[in-house]
């Protein structure tokens, strides 16, 4: 499916997504779901994959939260610029690696369904204008959502799949 253009795309496709990628990891055993992916990769297996998702929803949650409040939130993070994301998922990496698989799961879990219930508090317009938040500066809330969503799944599934083989 095309990159969401409308509220029931966006809610669908980030359904969608999250769904297979879920689904694709609970048809592997546990001793498969706990394996080190091969090198060249930072996220070294499925508990990491999870956790940055997890992080970078709950970065979304607190733009959302600062910016929809008139004031400019610190994005990506405070301390850290687009420009230096890599820097940031290696942060979001070493911070995570005392959680266990299952934390990880229920974890990534609870913050999807945050972030999702931005998406079903918005219209269509107030999803897809551009411009029409300050924080969101020359794009739309919707896009932002996109990447925290069904295009960040799909990463993540293609990630993992790739590593599975």
């Amino acid at each position: 499916m095309p990159r969401p253009k409308t509220k029931p795309e966006l809610l669908h496709l980030s359904a969608e997504n999250f769904n297979k990628l879920l689904d694709f990891i609970e048809q592997m055993n546990e001793v498969e779901q706990g394996k080190e992916f091969p090198p060249g990769t930072m996220n070294r297996n499925i508990r990491d994959v999870l956790m940055h998702l997890h992080h970078w929803h709950l970065m979304m949650l607190e733009w959302y939260k600062i910016g929809m409040t008139g004031n400019k939130p610190d994005m990506p993070a405070k301390g850290y610029t687009w420009k230096t994301t890599s820097q940031l998922n290696k942060w979001i990496l070493d911070h995570y690696q005392d959680f266990t698989l299952d934390q990880a799961k229920k974890s990534f879990i609870t913050s999807h369904k945050e972030v999702r219930k931005i998406i079903e508090n918005h219209s269509n317009e107030e999803l897809f204008e551009k411009k029409r938040y300050k924080w969101t500066g020359s794009t739309s809330l919707g896009a932002y959502l996109i990447s925290a969503t069904s295009s960040h799944y799909d990463w993540a599934f293609k990630l993992i799949k790739k590593a599975k083989k």
